[in-house]
């Protein structure tokens, strides 16, 4: 894998480590500026305005050749004619597909969105590591550039709060006299940093130097009216007092001191391995996931569910897995080999449960099959969404009946044309969930309702509850909900009619927003396939898109992307093109496929693609996922019908 570094001067590297050669200043400047753009469309325009104050008439055909020229120094062993996959041709320019730890600076990024979910021990070997990549200023060749002007100041920021972040987690594993150098040496050059001052004082008073603390808090306030005319923020002013009055743990967070305390008093009353200790663990990977820590969560479920199973306890299995009642809306699962695992650990709980275990436990197995088998043909998925619902209705608990309707709804996608169905599920959700205080799923409620009221083409109605889905995540602080709305924003606009450029940037300000927050099955590919169903909708040509990458609507997309290179190939991509997964997209790609057909002629094709899409006839085509859309079903209909000679 190609690697690339920006956090320094720009340079690259091949899967070896050995440098790569990216030629001159201008070469390094496109792939820079491409980085900046995080897999988001850069015009070929917006290039020579960034590489030239005063471009000469060729500069257009000269920022190809320099694309040209990194694409051999980066894909040395790429096919001739073979697409690239990496720096790729998409709309009107340019953009950067590389591996979310391909880029140094986007690394950087995620381990310290890692290191703030782990304890103290782990985030400061994770920091570490992290500030270790740093070769100097971002963009170190590009100082004077404006184009890289805001990213280089967002990396510094972010370098400068790990530096803090390292340090935090030093005093509180007891290495405060370690910390006070690095800190000592940070305040200084970054005076109007208060977290600065304030850890560096904390270090000091740990390390039994309380003279010291408080010449750093004078030394603090003195800076900071200087230079800035301000006086000291609340944290620094509490730290003074709490130093001055000899408290044992001066200047903690309220918060982040009750958290400390009370997993020490858990530590203390638990033997290691209790069963207790596992089950609560559950709980804290469901806080973390609907707090945007989706990757963190999933990457302990398993393990979780495992040590559970491994203890030979039917029911504590039940109530390790059924107790991960995470809401889900996207039908297309971020990691389906643990999907597949989790529904065999569930099937496999429910065949070990005795006649005398409770049915809520049952019903919350069978909902969490239900919702991990979505976007799968199997009969089970549907069979186990029904089941749990009954359960649930029978037993009359809300939060039960609020989880399996979530199950119900992962399994509404049988055929085309279900929005009203799932309209229906949205509005139940949202009632109940109201009465009953249960905020997650409310938010789910109201973001299902905006997906059908959009496939409906009922804007208002979809506006209204992505509106109400805002307010709500705002005020219980779900951030991922605002991702999903953000999206049905940017479709919003490709529907109304927005100008092309200004709904592909859209979509782009979108796909940023989802870039990193840990949803694969949601980002990859959805970006190209959101552009490539734009310009559909709007008889735009396909060819500027062909170089994306697809992720899994390749097959749907491919048929498309070839017409205009190569109509045989076309023509057998579309023949290999299978039925699309039962999903929130399965309209959006049939209608792929009845644009190929139609273009191409083909029949058969066009006769499968107009059987599937009948049911579908009254709604947007896409519009159901809250995210894309290729227009009215209906026009895809009548292109079909004239074929088909209809």
């Amino acid at each position: 894998m190609v690697g690339i570094g920006v956090l320094g001067p720009v340079v690259a590297w091949d899967g070896a480590g050995e440098p790569v050669d990216v030629k001159g200043p201008r070469h390094r400047a496109v792939l820079a500026r491409l980085v900046i753009a995080r897999g988001r469309v850069v015009p070929v325009t917006r290039l020579v305005d960034d590489l030239w104050d005063d471009p000469a008439p060729g500069a257009v055909a000269t920022v190809r050749t320099f694309v040209a020229a990194l694409r051999r120094a980066l894909e040395p062993d790429r096919p001739p004619r073979r697409p690239a996959r990496l720096l790729v041709t998409e709309g009107p320019g340019y953009a950067l597909r590389a591996a979310p730890d391909a880029v140094d600076a986007w690394r950087f990024e995620q381990a310290l969105t890692t290191a703030a979910a782990e304890t103290p021990p782990q985030a400061a070997v994770r920091l570490d590591t992290a500030l270790a990549w740093w070769r100097g200023p971002a963009y170190a060749d590009f100082e004077d550039a404006t184009w890289a002007r805001a990213e280089r100041s967002r990396l510094q920021e972010l370098r400068l709060t790990a530096i803090e972040r390292r340090a935090e987690a030093m005093i509180a594993m007891g290495r405060s006299a370690d910390a006070v150098p690095d800190l000592d040496a940070h305040a200084t050059e970054h005076p109007w940093r208060e977290d600065a001052w304030r850890l560096l004082a904390l270090a000091l008073y740990r390390t039994g130097r309380q003279g010291d603390a408080l010449a750093v808090l004078r030394r603090a306030r003195s800076r900071l009216s200087e230079q800035l005319g301000l006086d000291p923020g609340p944290r620094l002013r509490q730290l003074e007092t709490d130093i001055l009055r000899q408290q044992e743990a001066p200047g903690a967070d309220p918060a982040a001191q009750l958290w400390a305390d009370a997993t020490a008093a858990y530590d203390r009353a638990l033997a290691p391995g209790a069963r207790t200790r596992l089950e609560s663990t559950v709980g804290v990977l469901r806080g973390l996931a609907v707090a945007g820590g989706v990757a963190a969560a999933r990457d302990q479920r398993l393990a979780a569910i495992t040590a559970a199973e491994q203890l030979g306890d039917p029911e504590l299995t039940a109530r390790i897995i059924g107790g991960y009642d995470v809401p889900a809306i996207w039908t297309r699962s971020d990691d389906p080999d643990q999907s597949a695992q989790v529904v065999a650990v569930a099937e496999r709980t429910l065949a070990a449960l005795t006649p005398d275990t409770g049915d809520a436990a049952r019903a919350r197995l069978l909902a969490t099959v239900a919702i991990e088998s979505r976007g799968t043909p199997e009969p089970r998925g549907p069979q186990a969404a029904q089941q749990a619902e009954h359960l649930a209705r029978r037993l009359g608990d809300p939060a039960l009946l609020a989880f399996a309707l979530n199950g119900v709804y992962m399994q509404t996608f049988q055929h085309t044309g279900l929005a009203p169905r799932r309209d229906g599920i949205g509005a139940e959700l949202v009632t109940l969930s109201a009465r009953h205080g249960l905020a997650t799923f409310e938010i789910l409620g109201h973001l299902i309702r905006m997906q059908a009221r959009g496939a409906l083409a009922d804007f208002t109605g979809a506006d209204r509850h992505a509106t109400a889905a805002e307010q709500l995540a705002d005020r219980h602080e779900r951030p991922l909900a605002g991702v999903f709305t953000e999206w049905y924003r940017a479709m919003r606009l490709a529907a109304g009619g927005a100008p092309l450029q200004v709904a592909e940037d859209a979509y782009g300000r979108a796909a940023d927003r989802l870039h990193g927050g840990g949803m694969p099955g949601v980002e990859h590919g959805l970006l190209p396939l959101a552009l490539l169903c734009l310009r559909v909708s709007r008889d735009e040509p396909w060819e500027p898109v062909g170089d994306a990458d697809w992720g899994p609507y390749e097959p749907w997309a491919l048929p498309l992307v070839l017409l205009t290179r190569d109509r045989r190939a076309a023509a057998r991509a579309l023949r290999r093109t299978p039925r699309p997964p039962h999903d929130l997209l399965s309209e959006a790609l049939w209608c792929l496929t009845a644009q190929a057909a139609v273009a191409l002629g083909d029949r058969v094709s066009a006769a499968r693609a107009h059987a599937a899409l009948l049911p579908a006839a009254d709604e947007l085509a896409g519009a159901g996922s809250g995210m894309l859309t290729v227009g009215p079903v209906s026009r895809h209909l009548a292109d079909l019908n004239a074929l088909l000679g209809r």
